[in-house]
C-alpha cells in the first residue's frame, strides 16, 4: 500500500510534474531552442491534472521517465512526417511501458503494478505537453494526438502467433477495456476493465478444450468523440476480416459495470440514451430515454445485436464473483412513444433505448464492434462483459490505494482471465 500523507511530497510531486505543464512557460524543462507555450487550453480532461494526486500516479509508478523525455523527442523533429514518427514511437513506448509494468517486466514503482491509473494520467499529461509543443514549422495538431493517442493505447499492436488458420495452432483473442470515468467525484477512480486488458496483453492462456489463445487488447477513452470518429471501428476491424493476418477467434468489449458481480449482456442497443451522465471531457450525448439518438456517423445496423459469446462457459464462472448472462433491454415499442424495460429482450420492430450495459459507452463499444463483426464475420463469437465496480479506495483523501482496494482490483482481473479461459474455440 502507498500512503500518500505527507503535504509536502504532495507538492513536491505537483510541482515536479503539474508546474511543468500548466504553470508559466519558465517553469517548463524544455531544451535549448525548443519552444514551448502556454496559449494551449487544457481540456476538461486535461485540466484535472491540477489535482495534486494525479501527478503521484506517474511520480509513483516508474513512468515519470516518459514524461521527462517526450518533450526532448519532440524537438528533436524538424519536419511534419518526422513528427508523425516521434508521436508514433513514443505512443508504443508508453504503452509498451504500461503493459511492461502491469506485467512484472518493469520496476512498477510504490504503486501496485495492476494500478491502470498510471498509464491513463501519463498518457493525459503528455497529450499537455505535445499540445504546448510549437514547432519552427506546420503540423496538425489534432492529428498529432489521435496518432499519439491511438500507439499508446494499443491500436497500433497486433497479434504475434500465425493465424488461425496456420499450422501453429494458436487461437486468437481480441478484448477491449476503457479509462477511468467519474474523475470529477473521484479523481483517484481506476478502470478494473484496464486493468484486466493490460495484464492480459500478449499473454497465452489455455482454453476449456485444451488449445492454447493468444490475448491481444486495447484500452479506449471514455469519449463521444473518439467514438464518433471511429476509434472502435479502428481498434476491432483489423481483427475482424477472417483470413486476414490480425483475424481474431474471439472478440469482446470488457467494461465497468454493476457492484459484486460479472454481466455478460445479452443485448447491445444501437442507441445513446445516457444523458445528463457527460464523459470524460464533459461532453453528453445527446439522447435520453424518451429521445435515443444514434451516434453521428453510424453505419446501419439493427437496432439491437445479441451476444454470439459462449455465454453457458462464461457464467458457469462463479467465483470470487458470480458471471450472470444479462438479458434486460430498455426499447420503444413499435408505435409506441414511451421507453419500456423488456426483460427478455427486444421486441419486433421496436427502437433501441438502452442495450442491458445502458445506453453510454460501454453499450456503443459493444454495438460498434459486434456491428462490424456482423458485416464481416458473423459467426466470429462476439459480445460484451461487464466487470464488478471496483472499490476499496480509503477514506483518507491524501491516499491513492489500500490494501482492500489492490486485492478488489486484481480479483476481478484474475475473473476476466478466467472468463475468457472457459471459451472452448
Amino acid at each position: 500500500m502507498t500512503n500518500i500523507r505527507r503535504a509536502a511530497t504532495l507538492a513536491t510531486a505537483l510541482a515536479g510534474t503539474l508546474a511543468a505543464l500548466l504553470a508559466p512557460a519558465a517553469a517548463q524543462a524544455a531544451p535549448a531552442g525548443c519552444r514551448t507555450v502556454t496559449t494551449a487550453s487544457p481540456d476538461a480532461e486535461q485540466a484535472r491534472l491540477q489535482d495534486a494526486r494525479t501527478s503521484v500516479f506517474t511520480e509513483r509508478s516508474g513512468l515519470d521517465d516518459l514524461l521527462h523525455g517526450f518533450p526532448a523527442a519532440l524537438c528533436s523533429a524538424h519536419t511534419a512526417h518526422r513528427a508523425q514518427r516521434v508521436v508514433d514511437a513514443w505512443g508504443r513506448k508508453l504503452w509498451r511501458a504500461g503493459l511492461d509494468r502491469a506485467q512484472g517486466r518493469r520496476p512498477a514503482g510504490e504503486l501496485p503494478a495492476l494500478d491502470d491509473r498510471p498509464l491513463y494520467w501519463t498518457r493525459l499529461a503528455m497529450t499537455v505537453q505535445l499540445a504546448r509543443w510549437q514547432p519552427g514549422f506546420g503540423v496538425d495538431q489534432a492529428e498529432l494526438r489521435a496518432r499519439f493517442e491511438d500507439a499508446s493505447r494499443g491500436l497500433d499492436d497486433g497479434f504475434d502467433e500465425p493465424g488461425p488458420d496456420s499450422a501453429s495452432g494458436i487461437r486468437r483473442i481480441f478484448i477491449s477495456g476503457f479509462d477511468p470515468y467519474g474523475l470529477d467525484t473521484e479523481p483517484r477512480r481506476a478502470n478494473p476493465s484496464g486493468a484486466a486488458v493490460l495484464q492480459l496483453d500478449g499473454r497465452r492462456i489455455t482454453l476449456a478444450d485444451g488449445s492454447t489463445a493468444e490475448v491481444r487488447a486495447v484500452v479506449l477513452p471514455v469519449r463521444y468523440g473518439d467514438f464518433d470518429k471511429g476509434i472502435v471501428e479502428r481498434a476491432f476491424g483489423p481483427h475482424l476480416r477472417p483470413g486476414g493476418p490480425q483475424s481474431a477467434d474471439l472478440i469482446t468489449s470488457i467494461s465497468q459495470g454493476y457492484p459484486g458481480t460479472f454481466t455478460l449482456e445479452a443485448w447491445a442497443g444501437r442507441a445513446r440514451s445516457a444523458d445528463p451522465a457527460t464523459d470524460n471531457v464533459g461532453a453528453l450525448s445527446g439522447g435520453t430515454a424518451f429521445h435515443p439518438v444514434d451516434a453521428p456517423g453510424l453505419a446501419a445496423g439493427p437496432q439491437f445485436i445479441r451476444t454470439t459469446l459462449p455465454a453457458d462457459a462464461m457464467t458457469a464462472v462463479q467465483q470470487p464473483y458470480p458471471v450472470l448472462l444479462n438479458t434486460p433491454v430498455v426499447e420503444i415499442p413499435a408505435g409506441a412513444t414511451a421507453p419500456v424495460q423488456r426483460t427478455d429482450g427486444p421486441t419486433p420492430g421496436s427502437r433501441a433505448v438502452a442495450g442491458g450495459g445502458g445506453g453510454y459507452l460501454s453499450n456503443e463499444v459493444a454495438y460498434r464492434s459486434n456491428r462490424l463483426r456482423l458485416d464481416l464475420a458473423p459467426d466470429l463469437p462476439g459480445g460484451h462483459l461487464h466487470t464488478p465496480v471496483l472499490d476499496g479506495l480509503p477514506d483518507q483523501q491524501d491516499q491513492v490505494t489500500s490494501p482492500e482496494f489492490e486485492h478488489n482490483e486484481a480479483a476481478i482481473s484474475d475473473e476476466v482471465g478466467a472468463i475468457l479461459r472457459s471459451a472452448r474455440l
